[in-house]
């Protein structure tokens, strides 16, 4: 008769990964992704290097689940930011101003997991990332532009170009720090909010108003 595992082992089984990951997200955090090897990794988790892979063939494979699961965090906390706006304009704000907010608050590890620079095999991991960023905002932008709110424009073009100015003035290599105090940090994030605004065709004052109605907030337990 086949072994067939209880729901304690399962559940045991799925918290050992869960660990690891984590444990893979605070390395990164740290040290970026050159920095995720399955030593450092399975010492953070508090695990033999064995048991890692076990769960993970390879560097690869565990760095793939890494940023597969940054990215389902990152893209469902900008799709329930948009979801409870009123209206197609404020949605796309709440949708850059999120990412903004919450790329400015692990800024380490938003580099390492959408744009350090990185051997082909994992950039090509990381790519779906970007995409999915590049698809959320394409996605409000064009509901924007149905409702009048914004002038006609190719949005498949503007969205990668929003994402692209987020990034490297955000946490990219040529961003200014902004410090771990909460009111810069806010600001930086209106600040590149606003910009991407004015960039979609917002007018200044509307775009100021839109970004004043985002929730600024950076809660210092983890996410």
């Amino acid at each position: 008769m086949p072994y067939r595992r209880t729901e304690n082992v399962v559940r045991r089984l799925a918290a050992r990964e869960t660990s690891i990951l984590k444990a893979a997200s605070a390395v990164a955090a740290n040290g970026g992704m050159a920095a995720v090897q399955i030593a450092p990794v399975a010492a953070r988790a508090g695990v033999a290097a064995g048991t890692v892979y076990r769960y993970f063939p390879s560097k690869s494979d565990l760095v793939a689940e890494l940023v597969a699961g940054v990215a389902a965090r990152e893209i469902g906390a900008m799709r329930e930011a948009a979801d409870k706006a009123p209206g197609p304009l404020s949605a796309l704000a709440a949708a850059i101003a999120t990412f903004a907010m919450r790329a400015l608050r692990e800024r380490r590890l938003s580099w390492a997991v959408i744009a350090e620079p990185v051997d082909a095999e994992i950039d090509a991991v990381r790519l779906d990332f970007r995409k999915a960023l590049a698809g959320e905002i394409e996605q409000r932008i064009r509901r924007a532009i149905a409702g009048g709110h914004l002038p006609d424009q190719d949005a498949s073009f503007a969205a990668p170009a929003v994402v692209g100015a987020l990034m490297e003035a955000l946490i990219g290599p040529l961003a200014a720090p902004p410090g771990d105090d909460a009111s810069k940090l806010r600001e930086a994030a209106q600040m590149a909010t606003l910009l991407a605004l004015r960039a979609l065709g917002v007018v200044d004052a509307r775009a100021r108003g839109l970004v004043a109605q985002c929730a600024f907030s950076f809660p210092t337990a983890s996410r």
